[in-house]
């Protein structure tokens, strides 16, 4: 039987905490966030991809069909959403970009870099991003 990532995960972090002693790695919770709008086909595609933001740097205006979780390496993400405060992350933080909402992400900063690692769940198929006009 081949376990799922995310029950192997579930797994590691149920353990007793003397099994955690014995030199098991245990990973570090960053996010858990209850979400709307995953795929329920049978089968799903899992993206998981990096992106550089030089200082300035932003995304095009677009939407995602499904959630997508950024998580940020090094630098700060500022995600602008439509009709929402705008949300920023730092290194070592993640965020779930919400599905079907206008939306534009960028590095604030005027001197340092950006770096993210984003997981994205959907249906086989399914581009990345919608691009909007604004």
């Amino acid at each position: 039987m081949r376990l799922a990532p995310a029950y192997l995960l579930l797994a590691l972090l149920s353990l007793p905490a003397h099994a955690q002693e014995s030199g098991l790695a245990k990973p570090n919770l960053v996010l858990q966030q209850i979400v709307e709008g995953l795929p329920s086909n049978a089968r799903q595609s899992v993206r998981v991809m990096t992106a550089t933001f030089k200082p300035g740097d932003k995304t095009v205006y677009h939407t995602h069909r499904f959630p997508v979780t950024v998580y940020v390496l090094e630098g700060a993400f500022t995600l602008d959403l439509k009709d929402r405060p705008p949300l920023t992350v730092r290194a070592g933080e993640a965020m779930v970009e919400p599905p079907n909402v206008a939306m534009t992400g960028y590095n604030p900063s005027a001197t340092e870099p950006t770096r993210v690692v984003i997981f994205y769940v959907s249906t086989p198929d399914t581009p990345f991003l919608d691009l909007l006009h604004h």
